[in-house]
């Protein structure tokens, strides 16, 4: 998703913009521009390639002004270049905009305008915003019914922030499918389309809510609706601290995030775990024995590592609560006529809570009378302020575009909420859940352990990077693990990689099985230890080199496979989730060989806001 970052004050708003645009590089990007306005016209600088060009480029003008707005943007209309960056100015200079999102009836509008004299720069949806506005300007509307009417014609889902030479000193934001804040200082304000950006200068936000409009200006704040009228809401309170977004000391993002793992399990299960009482607190959501008696199924709908935890939490349901449960990819989901009615719970999961599918699933299942739980990570996105109960991760900031916290947050979540439907249906008894509670509180301990022998992921990752196809298999929740962990190498070191169910393999992948083929073996759950074991034989007769994930002490393993990589004992529904942050360690470290970037992989963002 583009970073979108706006100030208006007393200072130079230059370096504040690129400042917030940096704190936003995480999202993903091709290029960069800042417009500045200081009263004698809007000046605009835009580089494609990452921030440092732009910053070079602005270091060699004279960009003063104390209002401005900054762009990074993730090429949809148009190839990267200098041109299709962001902003777009209208013809005569009069307006700049930025714009994250897409316009779905741009064409229709840019013919329009065409017909009106309007040149058209570059290949972008975005640069139809800019000559619109510009056309309810000069037919003697303000700006801020310019906007309006602007809106009004707009199809799609956008964050927009413009500013005019008309009306100098303000900047007017909206936004519809795409998040959008606005920061509130002393004297001076600030925009931006995720929260980081925003943590140097001030933790007082407000979140805009879908069809909002802002117009900012040093002194002021106005929110408005969709019907033109003023909005009044308190100021949310940012909590996370500044260092919980940098580096803190760590090579990147992706590793200081797959080591803050421990820390993040540990407060989720103090948080959620009540020991004393014998159940999950869950905060006022009302998932009572009555409704959950009443219902006739439960739909978890999600996108990439979400819906892979999402089928993680399925396999639990089914297996603990005997409930039956559909794991659905979001952007099927909304396409595929589900069946909802007011005895469904729709679960939809999401770390930033801005995921443009899952978020339409979830106004699906609300259309359908379906009381729909959220589990996110971000607080008061849209997911988080439309679904009806709202269960959060607690994982903070995650800022590398490959998820990996938030996975296992997620999964423990949907396996915490799973318990607590247990117990409420008798299907779980309180001593069983203790139980589940000593593998749980055991974790942070585990994890820490497996990252301090992460010596031994980055000894394999040097001796199987150059492979050139790599395969995971495994069974039962292995399986699904397996499937996270195929993405994870897929995203960030651009290596072919398949999961598939290691039962499946006879039935057409094992054709692809020759020699020097990888495949990395998940052999975690006991029940089905032999028959994967028995499949692991199978690759390793076609000439595949294998890595098998076991627990500690297993020697029949090692008598098959080349390499071992040992996790702690553990039970079988947490014993994957240790597994898999070998997996993360051994991608991360891959993809550190072949020298990509892991933070913002290739044509990749953190958050995507469009389908």
């Amino acid at each position: 998703m583009c970073g979108i970052v706006g100030y208006v004050g007393k200072q130079q708003a230059a370096p504040i913009l690129l400042d917030g645009l940096a704190k936003l590089e995480y999202r993903g990007y091709d290029s960069a521009g800042i417009a500045v306005e200081n009263g004698e016209g809007i000046h605009v600088v835009k580089a494609q390639g990452k921030l440092m060009v732009l910053r070079e480029k602005v270091s060699h003008t004279t960009l003063s002004g104390t209002i401005g707005i900054g762009h990074t943007r993730w090429a949809t209309h148009g190839a990267p270049s200098d041109v299709n960056s962001h902003p777009h100015l209208s013809g005569d200079g009069a307006v700049a905009v930025v714009h994250n999102g897409i316009i779905e009836n741009y064409q229709q509008i840019k013919e329009e305008l065409l017909a009106k004299g309007y040149v058209f720069h570059s290949e972008t949806d975005s640069e139809t915003v800019a000559h619109l506005l510009d056309d309810f300007l000069k037919q003697g509307y303000d700006f801020l019914e310019s906007v309006f009417l602007m809106l009004d014609r707009i199809e799609g889902a956008y964050a927009l922030e413009m500013i005019c030479r008309q009306e100098p000193g303000t900047i007017i934001a909206a936004r519809k499918n795409c998040p959008l804040v606005v920061g509130k200082g002393e004297g001076e304000n600030y925009l931006a389309s995720d929260v980081p950006a925003l943590l140097h200068h001030t933790r007082d936000v407000y979140f805009l809510e879908d069809g909002e409009v802002a117009v900012v200006t040093a002194q002021q704040i106005h929110l408005f609706n969709h019907d033109r009228q003023e909005v009044h809401r308190d100021l949310f309170h940012v909590e996370w601290s500044v260092d919980a977004a940098e580096k803190g000391g760590y090579d990147h993002f992706m590793i200081k995030e797959i080591h803050e793992q421990p820390r993040i399990v540990e407060e989720l299960f103090n948080h959620r775990v009540d020991l004393e009482k014998g159940d999950i607190r869950m905060e006022g959501i009302e998932l009572t024995k009555e409704t959950l008696e009443k219902l006739s199924r439960i739909y978890v709908v999600a996108c990439g590592t979400a819906y892979h935890a999402g089928l993680y939490g399925k396999y639990l349901m089914e297996k603990i609560c005997r409930i039956p449960v559909v794991a659905d990819v979001a952007s099927e989901f909304r396409y595929k006529a589900p069946i909802l009615d007011e005895h469904t719970l729709v679960i939809v999961v999401s770390q930033s809570g801005e995921t443009a599918d899952t978020l339409e699933a979830l106004r699906i299942a609300k259309r359908h009378h379906a009381r729909v739980l959220a589990i996110v990570n971000t607080v008061g996105s849209s997911i988080a302020r439309e679904a009806d109960d709202v269960f959060y991760i607690l994982a903070g900031p995650e800022i590398s575009v490959a998820s990996t916290k938030a996975f296992t947050a997620q999964a423990l979540s949907l396996a915490m909420i799973c318990c607590h439907m247990a117990l409420e249906l008798g299907r779980m008894t309180k001593e069983e859940f203790r139980t589940i509670c000593q593998d749980w509180s055991a974790m942070p301990r585990q994890i820490s352990e497996l990252l301090k022998q992460s010596a031994i992921e980055e000894a394999l990752a040097k001796k199987y990077a150059q492979s050139k196809n790599v395969f995971y298999i495994g069974r039962g929740l292995d399986y699904l693990v397996s499937m996270e962990s195929s993405l994870k190498l897929k995203e960030i070191a651009y290596l072919h990689s398949e999961a598939y169910a290691a039962g499946e393999l006879k039935h057409g992948p094992i054709a692809m099985i020759e020699d020097e083929t990888l495949v990395i073996a998940m052999l975690t759950q006991k029940a089905l230890y032999e028959k994967t074991l028995s499949n692991i034989k199978e690759v390793k007769a076609r000439g595949a080199k294998v890595i098998a994930i076991t627990m500690a002490g297993d020697t029949e393993a090692k008598k098959t496979v080349e390499d071992v990589i040992e996790i702690p004992q553990s039970s079988w529904m947490m014993a994957p989730l240790l597994a898999n942050v070998t997996t993360q360690l051994f991608a991360y470290y891959v993809a550190r060989e072949l020298g990509t970037d892991i933070d913002q992989p290739r044509n990749l963002a953190k958050s995507v806001t469009v389908e």
